[in-house]
Parts: structure tokens; sequence; C-alpha cells
């Protein structure tokens, strides 16, 4: 048998197979965001990843502005990550800042105008949100919360390194209705669940 008939993508392999079905799906979506990145690097000269580390440093503290945890955040090789830093280098988008403490190592800044292109171009996925818009809450919090445990799941086979959810903070406690934050000590529903939180503790 030619291994290709097995792959999920082959429309006979997907036949009673839910779990291939879901992955196709989930590719789909995927696709989606590809081609929105790709549309949006275009507008400014920039590769998808150029612009996901735009984003990324927009919104996220200094000590995860780093090589090293970009690598892994994307999961891609320090070199890749390294490769596209210098090309946003060139362009003026950021600069780095050399630890005082460690000579080798630095931080990502975004400059003025990294700081205004990441702010334009940080909303490229909100005109995906009326695909659910008129979703009951009920349906979007039970479509969230399985979300949030294939990303878990995802992690565990080892396909995310790094993930800051809820799920996965030292700070929360599940329970039937959702959980709570014991450093907000807050009770938290599955829709208030984060997928990236700022205080996020491993």
């Amino acid at each position: 048998m030619d291994s290709s008939d097995k792959s999920i993508f082959n429309p006979e392999a997907q036949i009673g197979n839910i779990d291939a079905k879901i992955v196709v799906a989930m590719e789909r979506i995927a696709e989606v965001f590809r081609t929105s990145l790709w549309n949006v690097g275009k507008d400014h000269g920039l590769s998808p990843l150029q612009i996901q580390i735009l984003i990324f440093l927009h919104f996220h503290s200094e000590e995860k502005c780093k090589v090293s945890y970009l690598a892994q955040e994307f999961n891609l090789s320090k070199p890749t990550i390294s490769e596209a830093v210098r090309t946003l280098l060139k362009k003026e988008l950021i600069y780095k800042e050399t630890d005082p403490l460690d000579t080798r190592s630095y931080s990502i800044h975004l400059k003025a105008s990294g700081q205004k292109l990441a702010n334009k171009v940080a909303s490229f996925a909100n005109d995906l949100q009326p695909s659910f818009s008129q979703w009951s809450i009920d349906r979007k919090s039970r479509f969230y919360s399985e979300l949030l445990q294939i990303i878990s799941n995802l992690q565990q086979l080892g396909f995310i390194n790094i993930q800051r959810s809820c799920l996965k903070c030292r700070f929360f406690q599940p329970n039937q209705d959702g959980g709570y934050c014991n450093l907000l000590k807050l009770p938290l529903r599955q829709q208030d669940l984060r997928v990236d939180c700022k205080e996020f503790e491993e």
C-alpha cells in the first residue's frame, strides 16, 4: 500500500475516521491564518514570521523578548529566529539591548516605527470573529474549553513548546465551573480562562 493512502489528507482515509477529519479541519483553519499573515506581510515587505515577531514584541514583557524564548514560542531554531531579527534590525523596526550581566545575551525592543507597524498589523485576525459571533455564550464557552484542552494535549505531545494558559498555571485551581485563580483571588468561568496570561507561572 502506498504510504500516501494512509495520509489523513487522502479523502478516502477520512471516511469513518473522525480524528482525521478533525485534524484536517484544523489545517483548513490554520491555512486562513497563514494566508492572512502572508497578505499582511506582503503589504509591508515582511515575512509572516517577522510579522509574528513584531506582534509578540508589542504585547509581551522584556524577559520573553529574547531569541531563545522566541525560538521556543514559535517552535523554530535559534538561527531561523536570528535571521528574522536581523531583517527587522535592517529595516530599523527594532533594536537590541545587551544584558549587562551576560554580553552574549540581549533583549529585543520595538523602535517607534516598529511600535506603529506592530499596532497596525496586530489586528490582522480580527475579521475572523464574525464567524462565530452569532453563537450563544454557552456554545462559545464549550468550544473554547475544548480548544484549551487541545492546546494542552498538543503540548504534552511535544507539538507546542510554550503555553501560558490558565490550565498550566501554578495559580490555577480547576473546578466544575471553570476554576479559581489563587493569584487574583477570583473565580473563573470557562470563558474567563486565558490562552495567554501575563501573570502566568509554570
